[in-house]
This record gives C-alpha cells, structure tokens and sequence, in this order.
C-alpha cells in the first residue's frame, strides 16, 4: 500500500500535459513495482477530460482553438478539467490490493500537508478535497494489474475566466453518448478558489506530509 513501500518523488520538468500523462504512465507501466510513487506537475493552458468523455460535449471548441488551448485524455474517469500554472496536480501510483476505489487513503497525506501550510482543508464526499466546504480540488483513479494511479488537482490561481468559458459548450452541443461533467462541481471549484487563492499563494506544495 501507499504507506508500506519505500516512495520515490518526482518533479516533472515540463508544462506540456502531452509529456506529463505521458510520463505519469510511463511510471505507472515501467517504473519498479516494488516501491510507490509521488508525481508532482503542473499543464499550461489545457483541458483534460476523462476516459470516458466525448470530448467535443465538454469544451467550447471555439474558444480553445481560438485561445490555442491544449486537450487530453487521461487514462482515468470522472469530469473534465481545466489546467494552468496556477494549478497544481499530484499523481500517487502504488498498490492496489482492494476491490474499490479508496480514495481518503491518497487524499490524507495531501491535506495534512496543506495543513502544515495552514490551509484548512477536508475531504468532502467521495473524491473532493474543500476548503470551508469550497472545492478546490478533485480527484480520479486508474487501477490495473494491482496497480492504482490516483491523480488530482490543487486549485490556487488559476484563471477562472478561461475556466468557465473553455468549459461551456453550447447547448446544442450536450446531445451525445458520453458521460457529461457533473455541473455545479465545475461552479465550485470557481467558488473555492477565492479561498484557496489567498491561502496558498506563493506558498511551496509540501508533499507526502506526515506518514509516509
């Protein structure tokens, strides 16, 4: 599990999302099994839906081609997300000796960390992390071979007028097959942000915190 193997921290060099999903697979796929690890990154300007999204009914397509901003697909589920450098994400890769997804196990460490900070976040539901019941961060998982990569988001100044125009597509584009972003949590994480904004920035992201 998480906290019975040695971890490894690795620090992406690059903003481009096309080479961080790329090497957050790469040490998901090839890396050692014998230890876990923590992946720290930053995308500029992107979105990045889920697996199992139609893309085209999550984006104002154009706004981000007019805006050059990048999409991708992750390997994991859930909703569509906006990155940008006043966004932080955290991937932890470990075993997965279960038959659910647990996610309280890899949010933990994050939120003793941000306390440390003095920021004064919890969990929230199932794979939320809030701030005085504001989300600023989400999470989603990928489990194979025994294997878990859980990825999520820290939300601390991002442009908010990017986010809420490059993820507002038309209405009459909404008609499709794929699994749709969950609206209001969209609208939270906007809302959270003033909090999160005041709290952390220019602040250092201390990560695994305690425990580990």
């Amino acid at each position: 599990t998480l906290f019975r193997s040695t971890m490894r921290a690795i620090q992406s060099p690059s903003t481009d999302p096309r080479f961080n999903l790329a090497l957050e697979q790469y040490i998901f796929d090839q890396m050692p099994r014998n230890r876990s690890y923590l992946m720290l990154w930053r995308n500029d300007r992107t979105i990045v839906v889920g697996k199992h999204q139609d893309t085209f009914a999550e984006i104002n397509a154009d706004y981000v081609r007019a805006n050059q901003i990048q999409v991708v697909r992750r390997l994991s589920g859930g909703g569509a997300v906006y990155h940008d450098l006043g966004n932080v994400n955290f991937t932890f890769i470990a075993d997965h000796t279960g038959s659910d997804f647990d996610f309280s196990t890899f949010c933990r460490p994050v939120i003793w960390a941000l306390e440390s900070l003095g920021v004064p976040a919890e969990l929230n539901g199932r794979n939320d992390m809030t701030i005085r019941g504001r989300k600023f961060s989400g999470n989603s998982q990928y489990v194979k071979e025994g294997r878990v990569m859980h990825h999520g988001t820290l939300l601390y100044d991002s442009d908010l007028s990017v986010v809420s125009s490059a993820l507002a597509p038309s209405r009459d584009k909404l008609t499709s097959k794929g699994l749709p972003s969950v609206p209001g949590h969209q609208h939270q994480a906007l809302y959270a942000s003033a909090d999160a904004h005041r709290i952390l920035h220019g602040a250092a992201v201390v990560l695994p915190g305690r425990g580990m």
